[in-house]
């Protein structure tokens, strides 16, 4: 059984085709990576796995149950979106290290914290940084450090190394193939070839709203 399936799903948005006819399969622990050209419909797979947009025709199923009718609030523990552009609110560091706990009425996991600092290489000082502070990469790890406090099942990424340099990029690629051996399944949009190559065991290319090929990697 696929952990989430494409079946014909088209997306159209103000009278344009953005996706037409897509089906896919994503099995639990695929690395996947997405790749075509600006404007093929990538980011609009991503946001169609994690129903911020609909199909206009089509189904997506996740264990193999409708999206939409999962609760937004359940959906979200399971699968993660990441942006290519980190959003980040208050003041400080530990302002929005503490948001996951706190909507979820819990107290801060102090060792999950730990850990997950240490495997993005920001020292545990960090937290008590204010965000304006942080450096593009520092904002980009935060942000992800963020979105991985409670493991989902599946990882979105788009585009999250694009404005990072080269050993920014290295930190952030190490610690998502360590969370893919770990059983999160990823799905990771980029325009790096090496990138899309070298992490995936799919790759996925999508030309003009349409899968041109899968590529089952090594």
């Amino acid at each position: 059984m696929s952990l989430l399936e494409f079946r014909n799903v088209t997306y159209i948005h103000s009278n344009n085709s953005i996706l037409e006819n897509i089906s896919l399969n994503i099995e639990q622990g695929d690395f996947v990576s997405i790749t075509g050209p600006s404007g093929s419909g990538k980011s609009t797979i991503l946001k169609l796995c994690s129903n911020l947009i609909s199909p206009t025709e089509g189904d997506i199923l996740f264990k193999a149950v409708n999206l939409n009718l999962y609760a937004p609030t359940e959906l979200r523990k399971s699968i993660t979106y990441c942006f290519q552009t980190p959003y980040l609110f208050g003041d400080t560091v530990i302002e929005n290290i503490r948001f996951p706990f706190l909507i979820r009425d819990l107290q801060i996991d102090d060792v999950r914290v730990n850990e997950l600092f240490s495997k993005f290489q920001m020292p545990i000082e960090f937290l008590a940084k204010e965000v304006k502070n942080l450096s593009g990469g520092e904002k980009q790890r935060l942000s992800l450090i963020r979105s991985l406090l409670f493991k989902p099942e599946i990882l979105l990424l788009d585009e999250i190394t694009a404005a990072l340099d080269v050993e920014n990029t290295k930190i952030v690629e190490k610690v998502i193939k360590s969370l893919n051996n770990e059983g999160i399944t990823v799905l990771w949009v980029t325009h790096n070839t090496e990138q899309s190559r070298k992490l995936a065991n799919k790759r996925i290319t999508v030309e003009n709203g349409r899968v041109k090929n899968i590529e089952l990697l090594g």
